[in-house]
């Protein structure tokens, strides 16, 4: 299984344009075997040096070295193995073999159930300037992050807590890829950097229109044309980070399945703010649509259970349109959403 999950992965390669955020994040799954590292984002392969491809389905450890402080390592152990949030200054290495301090906080994610499901890892690179004010801005930030990705994280989990690791197939490993990488371009859009960090509210014009390109870039192919006709929306970060992976699941399944046999076609993404506040959001394609008889969304995907879940936490509706050619999705979410988990 193992094998299987870090082949999947590898081959999702491409998302790397959208995890730019400063803070090194990775993501590892204490169900198989040795705890490995299922995700990384393009800031510890930069920090570290090790490419994506030699850092999933490892467990974190190879990051230790010959000085590394058996305390902190005793430290860390004894946090994960009691599935509680630690934080610890341990010494890695980089891919190089050059030592680097380095403030690693981990955090265990639960699933409705009270079972764990994952280990979330951010981290800090320290250095010998760092004063006092240096480290406790850097505990802020750190903590401002691990409050964001818990959060989102648990979401998703909610959305596929169905799944089990027995059913689960190598482009369902992907997938879970792709919704984390959904999340990291929105925290890239709360500028969570050195500089800037927890916004109360996103660009969503902006936000969406990054998302698209970057899926249509990973998903897409010459012939296909993206077009984007975009509001400019400011929104809470709850509510963004839903609607965006709604329009992620929505987008995907668009390049991926709207032009079977097709070679040339066109995606479209509008947004409007509504009227009595809220927003419209419609994905549409002109490809060969969603058949009559096909039930939609379809209850016994994760990606339909997880549209189906995030529109009803927004309060929002959903409507499926066929036209002569192709299909139209539009998601209707009012002002004040009341996120119902």
């Amino acid at each position: 299984m193992q094998d299987m999950l870090q082949q999947a992965l590898l081959q999702d390669t491409s998302f790397d344009s959208f995890s730019r955020a400063k803070v090194s994040m990775s993501v590892s799954d204490p169900r198989l075997e040795d705890n490995p590292i299922i995700y990384v984002n393009h800031a510890f392969t930069q920090q570290t040096g090790y490419a994506r491809s030699a850092a999933l389905g490892r467990n974190c450890r190879f990051l230790q070295g010959e000085d590394t402080s058996k305390a902190a390592v005793d430290r860390l152990r004894e946090g994960i193995q009691a599935q509680e949030t630690v934080t610890v200054d341990i010494l890695n290495y980089r891919a190089n073999g050059e030592p680097f301090m380095n403030r690693l906080l981990v955090t265990p994610l639960n699933d409705d159930n009270g079972d764990l499901r994952y280990y979330v890892g951010i981290q800090k690179e320290l250095n010998a300037n760092h004063r006092d004010e240096d480290a406790e801005h850097i505990n802020k930030q750190l903590s401002e992050v691990q409050d964001r990705v818990e959060a989102d994280m648990s979401m998703i989990i909610g959305m596929v807590r169905h799944q089990t690791n027995q059913s689960m197939q190598p482009a369902e490993y992907a997938a879970l890829t792709r919704r984390i990488e959904t999340l990291q371009l929105l925290y890239q859009e709360m500028k969570l950097s050195d500089q800037h960090s927890n916004y109360d509210s996103i660009h969503m014009g902006s936000y969406i229109s990054r998302l698209a390109c970057a899926i249509g870039h990973t998903y897409g192919r010459s012939g296909v044309r993206l077009n984007l006709q975009l509001e400019p929306i400011d929104v809470p970060m709850e509510i963004a980070s839903r609607v965006g992976l709604v329009a992620s699941e929505l987008l995907t399944n668009a390049f991926e399945h709207a032009f079977d046999r097709i070679e040339t076609g066109l995606v479209e993404v509008r947004m409007s703010q509504l009227s009595g506040g809220g927003l419209r959001l419609t994905v549409s394609d002109d490809g060969v649509g969603i058949p009559a008889a096909m039930p939609w969304p379809n209850s016994t995907t994760v990606g339909g259970r997880m549209v189906t879940g995030l529109i009803e936490g927004l309060e929002g509706t959903m409507q499926l349109g066929r036209g002569a050619a192709g299909s139209y999705i539009t998601i209707d979410v009012p002002a004040g959403a009341a996120l119902i988990k």
